[in-house]
C-alpha cells in the first residue's frame, strides 16, 4: 500500500511539476491523434453522407468491408502500413517509417471507418421526412447535403470525438510505425508500456493519469454532445 501511496505521490509530482518529458509525451500524443482524427473526418464524415443517400451496386459488400474493418486488431492494421512503409515497401521511398507523420497514418486507417460508419448510421437513424422535405424545396445536392449534417450535426461530432478517444489511447500502431524514439515518436501509451518495464513505475503512472485525464475529457465532451442531442 504504502508503494502506491509513494508511486501516485510521485507522478502528480511529476505531473504539477511540468516535467519535460511527460509535455514531450503529451504534445507528440495529441498531435498525431489530433491530425490524423482530422483527416479522418474530412474524408469520413462526406463518405458517410454519400454512402447513406444514396444506393449503388456493392454497397452491401462496402458496408461489410466497414464493419468488418473496425474489429480489426490494431497491431495487424500496423503490420499492413509497416510492410507499405518500410524500405522495400512500396511507400518506403517517402520516408515515414518511425516518424510521426508515419503514426498519423496508421492512427488515420484506424479511425476512418469508425467515422463513416457512426456518420453512416447517424444520418440513416433520421426523420425520413427531411430528405423528402430537402427534395420538394427544391435544394441541390449540396445543399441538401449541408441540410442533412446540419440536423445531424451532434451525432456526427459524436462520432469524431469517439474516434479522437481511440486513437489517443492506441499502443499497436503507434509502437510499431514510430517505433517509440524518445522526444520524436514516444507516444503516451508506448511510453507506459516501455517506462513500465524498465522499472520507472512512476513516470508510467504519469503518464497513465494523463492519457485517463484526456479519455475523460473526451468522454465527458461525447456526454454533453449527446445530451444535447436529446
Amino acid at each position: 500500500m504504502n508503494f502506491l501511496l509513494e508511486a501516485f505521490y510521485s507522478a502528480f509530482r511529476l505531473i504539477i511539476g511540468f516535467d519535460p518529458d511527460v509535455g514531450q509525451v503529451l504534445w507528440t500524443s495529441l498531435e498525431v491523434s489530433a491530425l490524423a482524427t482530422l483527416f479522418a473526418s474530412l474524408i469520413g464524415v462526406p463518405l458517410g453522407l454519400l454512402i447513406a443517400l444514396n444506393r449503388f451496386r456493392g454497397r452491401q459488400v462496402l458496408l461489410l468491408l466497414l464493419n468488418t474493418s473496425m474489429a480489426l486488431p490494431t497491431v495487424v492494421v500496423g503490420l499492413f502500413f509497416y510492410a507499405l512503409l518500410s524500405r522495400r515497401g512500396p511507400l518506403g521511398d517517402l520516408g515515414l517509417l518511425f516518424t510521426p507523420q508515419g503514426i498519423t497514418l496508421g492512427l488515420f486507417a484506424l479511425s476512418l471507418p469508425l467515422v463513416v460508419n457512426l456518420s453512416l448510421a447517424a444520418i440513416q437513424g433520421m426523420d425520413a421526412r427531411l430528405f423528402l422535405t430537402c427534395k420538394l424545396l427544391g435544394a441541390n445536392p449540396v445543399q441538401q447535403a449541408w441540410m442533412i449534417l446540419k440536423e445531424a450535426r451532434f451525432a456526427v461530432m459524436a462520432a469524431i470525438v469517439m474516434a479522437f478517444g481511440r486513437v489517443i489511447s492506441e499502443v499497436g500502431i503507434a509502437m510499431m510505425l514510430g517505433g517509440n524514439i524518445k522526444g520524436f515518436t514516444r507516444t503516451m501509451t508506448t511510453a507506459i508500456a516501455l517506462e513500465t518495464s524498465k522499472g520507472d513505475f512512476e513516470f508510467g503512472l504519469a503518464l497513465g493519469m494523463v492519457l485517463l485525464t484526456v479519455a475523460f475529457a473526451v468522454n465527458a465532451l461525447l456526454f454533453l454532445l449527446q445530451k444535447e442531442n436529446r
